[in-house]
């Protein structure tokens, strides 16, 4: 019975690796374009896939080491491209090569992604850019820059936090940083105030609490994420919407916040969670109603994958783009595409119609702006 069992099981594995070996939808090659912005200095990978049938896919994550790599390759060459939803390959890559794996099912399905995943929720994607700078006079300076290219929200970083315990004249400061901002910018334009997990819980309370009048579209990481019973009463204290997750590590954080009923919108990082990883934190977030807006700070092959993310989320909310200061660097984000995929009109970002992700990368300019240094 045992020999009959294993001759059947030796049968199984013989008949499923042959029918993977012919599968023209196998991944053959994983390879890596660090690429850097020359102004700036914002650095990003672009990860490509290939099947065995020529389709390639794209993905981007942060700087990747010699040993992920290696660690990748041996985990994602010879899998179907169709299986990211149940591809890991244990390193910080996960993310790039689930998002380049839909790519690649999408086009082989030529479709738009965002079918692919459900959608579309929508017919275009509203979009969020950071503001540069550290004075109020270069904040408006960028500001103005920002709406010309498009943008009808923006993100403000908070005056640099010099003490552990800022007190009334750093939420003075606040004030009238924003109150300087709303001034000179267009009618129409939203506001999010960007903590970055700096300041005591004391002092986000008060600025939170301060800031109800403008009407900000959140609050963003105003404190660090380690006190949820702070958070919730930050939350209780105020009507200024909080939104976390730009640094979570685990969904078992997004879960915690969730519980606590402190969180308006949450922010999974697209680099470190992919298409995939996003989604699944999406739906836990819709059963507590909470809204999604992806962080993403990389380049344009990351913005046409959030693009097609955005659209197939019903409780999504805004995405994240940058929009350099520099000139040479937008300049840069253009040139890595085959299209414009940033382009902003009136606030939003356009779905493209494409297969996959709608763009096709330019690998000359990655060549060109390959980031020596890593």
């Amino acid at each position: 019975m045992h020999s009959r069992r294993n001759r059947l099981s030796e049968w199984i594995a013989l008949q499923t690796s042959a029918a993977a070996s012919a599968s023209p939808d196998q991944i053959s090659e994983l390879q890596l374009f660090p690429v850097r912005e020359p102004v700036s200095g914002r650095a990003y990978t672009i990860v490509r896939l290939r099947t065995r049938s020529g389709v390639t896919g794209y993905g981007e994550s942060g700087r990747i080491s010699a040993s992920d790599l290696d660690k990748a390759q041996r985990a994602v060459v010879g899998r179907p491209a169709t299986t990211f939803g149940v591809t890991s390959t244990g390193t910080p890559l996960d993310g790039a090569v689930t998002t380049a794996m839909v790519d690649i099912t999408a086009k082989l399905a030529k479709a738009p992604a965002y079918r692919l995943l459900g959608g579309p929720t929508r017919t275009k994607v509203r979009a969020l850019t950071s503001l540069q700078g550290t004075t109020d006079a270069e904040l408006k300076q960028n500001l103005s820059r920002a709406a010309s290219a498009g943008f009808r929200a923006v993100q403000v970083p908070v005056p640099t936090v010099a003490a552990r315990n800022q007190g009334q004249a750093f939420a003075r400061a606040v004030r009238n940083r924003m109150e300087g901002l709303r001034t000179a910018a267009p009618e129409g334009v939203d506001f999010v105030l960007a903590g970055n997990g700096q300041l005591t819980a004391g002092d986000a309370g008060s600025i939170a609490g301060s800031l109800e009048r403008f009407h900000l579209l959140w609050f963003d990481e105003p404190c660090s994420m380690s006190n949820l019973q702070t958070i919730r009463k930050i939350s209780d204290e105020s009507v200024t919407p909080l939104g976390f997750g730009r640094t979570a590590s685990s969904p078992s954080v997004f879960q915690d916040l969730l519980r606590e009923g402190a969180i308006d919108i949450l922010r999974p990082d697209l680099h470190d969670y992919g298409i995939p990883r996003v989604r699944r934190v999406a739906a836990l977030a819709e059963t507590y109603y909470t809204a999604v807006a992806p962080n993403h700070d990389g380049g344009p092959v990351g913005t046409a994958a959030a693009i097609q993310l955005a659209a197939s989320l019903p409780n999504f909310f805004i995405q994240h783009v940058p929009y350099p200061a520099a000139e040479e660097d937008r300049r840069m984000r253009v040139e890595l595409t085959t299209t414009n995929i940033e382009l902003i009109r009136n606030g939003y970002l356009a779905l493209p119609e494409g297969p996959g992700f709608g763009v096709e990368v330019n690998e000359a300019a990655l060549t060109k702006y390959r980031d020596t240094q890593a």
